[in-house]
C-alpha cells in the first residue's frame, strides 16, 4: 500500500511564534494536556526547518512522571493536524505530543492512537516584541538593545558562530569554483580577482576572470605588457567610448592606449576571446583610484610575478608573510595615470595596506580553509582562523553601523561576523534564527510606547 504523505504546511505567524516559545522554553516549566496529564519539558527537541514531518525530533518530556522520547508537532490549531493530513502520514506516528495555540479537537495518528494535546500561549511581552521586530523600526530597535539584552559571553559566542558560518559559506563558493575549473590555482586567481571588485564590481570581476581561459594566461605569463593588454581588453576597457570624451584626444596622443588595444585585438583573434561590456564597470575605491583600470594593472603584475601561486601562499605561515608575498606595484603607466589620458600624482603605485588586508580576509583565508577541508589537512584550517585573527578589522558601512550601538570590532573575524549578521540575518529578516533577536524577544529592556498595543498575529511578518 502506497504511503500517504501529509501536505506541506504554510506556517502561520502564530505557529512560528508557538514554535519559538516551545523551542526556547519561554513558558512555564510544566503544563497540562487536554486529557489532564502533567507535562514536564526536559528537552524541546531538535528543530526541523523543512516545514514537513514533525517540527521537533527526539524531544524528551515527562507525561504524568513517565519519561517519553519522541517527536513533537507545534501548530496554531489542533484541527490543523487533520487539515494537513498528518493523521494519515506514518512519519507522524512517533509524535508523542502536539503543542497547540487552540485545542479545538482531539487528534489521532494513522494507527488510530490518541496523541496528547497541550495548549500553550505566547507570552504577551514576546508577542509585542515580535510585532516590533516585524515593523519597519524593528531592526533599529533590536540593534539599540543588543548591549543591554546580551551578556558579553552571549555577544562573543554568537559573533564567533556566525564568523564560522561566513567562512563555511565562502568555502562552499570556492568548492563550486573548484568543480567548475578543476584547478585550485585557477580558483585562487578568480577568488583574488573578485576581491579587486571592492563589492560593487565583485560579480563582474568573477565573470571577467572566468572569461579568460587559464591556459591563455599561462601562455602569456612571461610578458607583462601582453598580460595587461589581455586583462584590460577582456574587461572591455580598451574601447574608445569607455574613455570620457574630454580625455580621448590625450589618450590617443599618448599612444599607449592604441598599443594595448592593438595587442589585445591580436590576442582576442588568436584565442577567439569575446570581451565584456566595458560600460558595466562602476567606480570603486577613493580618489584617483576609483576607476577599475588600476585593478587590472595590479592583477597583471601579480600574475606576472607568480604571486597568485597557491603553493606559494600555502607555504606562508603568518599573515605578514602573505601580505609580503602579494604586495606588488602597478604597471608603469598606471603609476602616473588614473585613466587613459589622465595624469595624476596621487595614483597608488603599490597595493595599499587596506587592499592587501581585504585580499587576505576575502581570498586567502577562505582558500586556506576550503583547501584544508578538501584535502583533510587541518593545519590549513587552523591557519585560516589564525590569519583572520591577525588581520585588522575592516571599516565599512556595516561595521560603522554596529559601532554606533556599542559593538566594536577588534579583528577581521569580528568584522566578517558583523557582515554575515547584517546580510544573512538582519537584511533578510531572519530574526528568530538570530541570537540577538532571541535575546530581544526574551528582553530585559522595557517596551516603550507599546502598552496599549492590540496583538493581531495575522499582521506579523514571518521572521524566519
Amino acid at each position: 500500500m502506497a504511503r500517504i504523505k501529509a501536505i506541506n504546511r504554510t506556517l502561520t505567524a502564530k505557529t512560528r511564534q508557538l514554535q519559538f516559545v516551545w523551542r526556547h522554553k519561554i513558558m512555564d516549566a510544566s503544563g497540562q494536556t487536554t486529557d489532564g496529564k502533567s507535562v514536564e519539558v526536559i528537552d524541546a527537541g531538535l528543530y526541523n526547518r523543512r516545514g514537513k514531518d514533525p517540527d521537533f525530533f527526539n524531544a524528551k518530556l515527562k507525561l504524568n512522571g513517565i519519561l517519553w522520547v519522541g517527536n513533537v508537532s507545534v501548530m496554531e490549531n489542533a484541527s490543523d493536524w487533520y487539515l494537513y493530513g498528518m493523521d494519515k502520514d506514518k512519519s507522524y506516528n512517533n509524535v508523542v505530543l502536539a503543542v497547540v495555540g487552540n485545542a479545538d479537537t482531539d487528534i489521532t495518528n494513522s494507527k488510530g492512537d490518541y496523541i496528547s494535546v497541550m495548549p500553550i500561549e505566547v507570552p504577551q511581552n514576546v508577542a509585542k516584541r515580535y510585532l516590533i521586530l516585524a515593523s519597519d523600526q524593528g531592526q533599529a530597535v533590536c540593534h539599540q538593545n543588543v548591549k543591554e539584552n546580551c551578556t558579553r559571553l552571549t555577544l562573543r559566542s554568537w559573533l564567533s558562530a556566525i564568523q564560522t558560518e561566513r567562512l563555511e559559506w565562502q568555502t562552499n563558493e570556492i568548492r563550486r569554483r573548484a568543480k567548475e575549473f578543476g584547478s585550485w590555482d585557477a580558483v585562487y586567481f578568480v577568488t583574488i580577482a573578485r576581491t579587486f571588485g571592492m563589492g560593487v564590481n565583485g560579480d563582474l570581476m568573477e565573470r571577467w576572470a572566468k572569461s579568460i581561459p587559464m591556459s591563455v594566461i599561462e601562455q602569456r605569463a612571461d610578458d607583462l605588457f601582453q598580460l595587461e593588454a589581455l586583462f584590460l581588453g577582456q574587461a572591455g576597457l580598451l574601447e574608445l567610448e569607455t574613455i570620457p570624451e574630454q580625455f580621448q584626444h590625450d589618450a590617443l596622443n599618448e599612444r599607449y592606449f592604441a598599443k594595448l588595444r592593438n595587442e589585445y585585438l591580436y590576442l582576442a583573434h588568436t584565442y577567439s576571446l569575446l570581451p565584456l561590456d566595458g560600460k558595466q564597470w562602476k567606480p570603486m575605491g577613493k580618489g584617483s583610484n576609483r576607476n577599475p583600470h588600476s585593478a587590472f594593472s595590479f592583477l597583471a603584475n601579480m600574475y606576472y610575478q607568480r604571486k597568485t601561486s597557491l603553493q606559494s601562499m600555502l607555504a606562508c605561515e603568518t599573515a605578514k608573510e602573505v601580505t609580503n608575498l602579494l604586495n606588488v606595484s602597478a604597471t608603469p603607466y598606471w603609476q602616473t595615470h588614473s585613466h587613459f589620458g589622465v595624469m595624476s600624482k596621487t595614483c597608488a603605485k603599490h597595493l595599499s595596506t587596506e587592499r592587501l588586508n581585504l585580499i587576505l580576509i576575502n581570498a586567502v583565508v577562505p582558500m586556506l580553509f576550503a583547501y584544508g577541508r578538501e584535502k583533510s589537512k587541518e593545519v590549513y584550517c587552523d591557519r585560516a582562523f589564525d590569519f583572520i585573527e591577525q588581520c585588522k578589522a575592516e571599516t565599512n558601512a556595516i561595521t560603522k553601523h554596529w559601532e554606533q550601538y556599542g559593538i566594536k570590532t577588534e579583528t577581521a573575524g569580528d568584522s566578517q561576523a558583523l557582515i554575515q549578521l547584517q546580510r544573512e540575518y538582519c537584511d533578510k529578516r531572519k530574526c528568530l534564527r538570530c541570537r540577538f533577536g532571541y535575546e530581544y524577544l526574551r528582553g530585559r529592556t522595557k517596551i516603550e510606547g507599546y502598552r496599549n498595543m492590540v496583538i493581531e498575529p495575522d499582521l506579523f511578518a514571518e521572521l524566519y
